[in-house]
């Protein structure tokens, strides 16, 4: 009897008729199940804002780690390597099958976000620390701004044309008095400055793409794509020539771990999800934290220079971030109240 009716309870629990709460069984009702459907889809966009803000901003300084003895091109091409392969068996493991379509657009993402954008950041390194390499890459929204305004795929509001302005003032307070120098420091903030322009390009040729539906499929595939260009780039260059696996410090391995793990499996595919959950306005917030989080985490655990140039850079490219996104929304506020009903705007579908 007692068999019987565990039996019953554990065919309820699979049904998703019961729950287990607090080690015991309760019969669950359809407003119970949305209350508890909920709460875990919270949790998990908690998690992946929390993920996408930290870790992202922790990887300046794992790239700074990464690249003290191991080649950039070398680090990053391993990089994407082990972490695409990792997320191509994940995807193949859920059922996903590659189509030719999915290969050309993931070359031509993975050109765009990892051999340029995360190709020119790690060769950037060698020579910038990680706090001005996470500000330049935060020039994102700017660039993404203009871009969509040169192909004629959104009209800026004003308050993204001052929030521009404001941007590229806050890039001259940052990289000005390098630029004069001429040095290798000069170098590596136009790689990085360049590298955010390439990944903002990429946003906007992901949309027009057909890359695969799966979450992680699609990150996966731009991953290996770029991937196999950045091996080709660092055999081109010498760098893989001159790389011995004996010469690399424990402090490097660990950065590159850190990134494979951490920064492309775990992060990417939390982007990737949250794209999918929420407005690419909200996703994108990443950009304000990001920064903060390489600034603080340089300077406490690197012993990076907190500058007043830097401090004020910083208070100037993020301002210039909020008038963009607020520029975002009220450009799409006015648009939206342009439509009469029956009518569609350009790029829009019914």
């Amino acid at each position: 009897m007692i068999s019987t009716q565990r039996a019953q309870i554990m065919a309820m629990i699979r049904s998703g008729k019961m729950v287990n709460i607090g080690g015991r069984p309760v019969i669950t009702t359809e407003r119970m199940e949305a209350t508890i459907h909920a709460r875990s889809h919270a949790i998990k966009l908690a998690l992946a804002f929390l993920t996408t803000y930290v870790v992202w901003g922790s990887t300046y300084l794992a790239i700074r780690y990464a690249v003290e003895t191991i080649p950039p091109l070398v680090a990053v091409a391993l990089r994407h390597t082990l972490a695409g392969g990792i997320l191509v068996i994940w995807a193949l493991a859920k059922g996903y099958r590659p189509k030719r379509e999915h290969l050309a657009a993931g070359f031509a993402v993975g050109l765009l976000y990892f051999t340029l954008g995360h190709g020119l950041l790690h060769w950037a390194e060698k020579s910038i620390t990680s706090g001005p390499a996470a500000l330049l890459m935060a020039t994102e929204p700017m660039f993404i701004m203009f871009v969509g305004w040169i192909v004629g795929q959104q009209r800026p509001h004003w308050l993204s044309g001052l929030g521009f302005v404001a941007g590229l003032l806050g890039v001259g307070i940052l990289i000005g008095p390098d630029l004069s120098a001429r040095g290798s420091s000069a170098i590596g903030l136009v790689a990085a400055l360049v590298s955010s322009l390439a990944w903002s390009v990429g946003v906007v040729v992901s949309a027009r793409v057909k890359l695969p539906h799966d979450a992680v499929a699609r990150t996966a595939m731009p991953l290996l794509c770029g991937a196999a260009m950045l091996w080709v780039a660092a055999i081109v260059s010498g760098e893989w020539h001159g790389f011995h696996a004996s010469d690399v410090s424990t402090r490097s391995w660990m950065g590159l771990a850190f990134l494979i793990v951490f920064g492309s499996v775990i992060a990417f595919t939390a982007y990737t999800w949250l794209l999918q959950q929420c407005s690419p306005a909200l996703v994108a917030t990443h950009t304000y934290a990001n920064p903060v989080v390489a600034v603080l985490l340089g300077w406490l655990l690197a012993g990076e220079a907190l500058s007043l140039r830097l401090v004020l850079a910083s208070a100037v490219i993020l301002g210039a971030i909020v008038l963009i996104r607020r520029g975002e929304r009220a450009a799409t506020r006015a648009a939206a109240g342009c439509v009469q009903p029956g009518l569609v705007l350009d790029g829009d579908a019914a």
